[in-house]
């Protein structure tokens, strides 16, 4: 939650509004990937993930806990203390090892796009085609993990990791290409982004209505995972699409004929 939340006792209130609000797993990072953050030294992301997913695991035995990190060693270290999915912004293209660190920790991964880093990846986004060229990296990289034996993968298009707000929403409205040619999950993380404050001239804080209208959007382009700050309103929003997709499909409508 942008490193509000980095002591234990504060990550544990949070968690515990996020999973009475219906919140499926929980997302626990040491390291700030916004646009020109600064690396975190490997000592302090540890420092600072590892005690929260450790105070998750002992309050919250049932909390399915993500590990933010493109560091190998940390989510070597965040696996053992109780996180069961590694989510990396880097696709493994930080560290060398994680794609061989994942392949003995067999827990599920994010695959994330990301053009650049985050100290230069908001400098100058450029793509001939962003949605070919981010459905391309894909297959690169699920050739490599799959040839480790990886197979238990989320799909991450990295809204706002190097792309420009209209590249963000060109992504959006073809959300849905990559689960059909690669059937494999999506996950939209939209919420709160650039795209929607900067069309909409808010703040972060503001963005809520914002990040509703595009979850629905995103849900109805084929996202699958939300990963989102404010739970409660995501949650209904999956719900009412939810309404939307059983009327559409031809099992209810048959059904509600008979």
């Amino acid at each position: 939650d942008g490193g509000r939340h980095t002591l234990p006792e504060s990550a544990l209130r949070q968690t515990e509004i996020m999973l009475k609000a219906g919140a499926i797993f929980i997302d626990a990072g040491g390291a700030s990937s916004r646009p020109g953050a600064e690396e975190v030294p490997v000592e302090a992301e540890l420092s600072r993930v590892i005690p929260v997913i450790e105070a998750i695991v002992r309050c919250f035995p049932e909390a399915f806990i993500s590990v933010d990190t493109w560091r190998a060693e940390v989510a070597r270290a965040a696996c053992e203390a109780g996180a069961g999915m590694v989510n990396d912004i880097s696709a493994g293209r930080f560290d060398t090892a994680m794609y061989e660190t994942l392949q003995t920790l067999g827990v599920p991964y994010v695959l994330m796009h990301m053009q650049g880093t985050p100290q230069t990846m908001q400098q100058d986004p450029h793509y001939q085609n962003v949605v070919n060229e981010v459905l391309e990296f894909f297959i690169g990289e699920l050739e490599k993990l799959r040839s480790l034996g990886i197979k238990d993968i989320v799909l991450d298009p990295g809204f706002g990791f190097g792309k420009t707000v209209s590249q963000n929403f060109q992504l959006l409205d073809n959300l849905d290409i990559f689960e059909k040619v690669l059937g494999l999950p999506v996950l939209a993380g939209i919420s709160r982004k650039s795209m929607i404050c900067k069309v909409l001239k808010v703040s972060p804080e503001n963005a809520l209505n914002g990040t509703t209208a595009l979850h629905m959007v995103a849900l109805q382009r084929g996202a699958r995972i939300l990963r989102a700050h404010d739970v409660k309103e995501a949650v209904e929003t999956i719900r009412l699409w939810e309404c939307l997709r059983d009327i559409q499909s031809p099992e209810s409508s048959e059904a509600s004929k008979s």
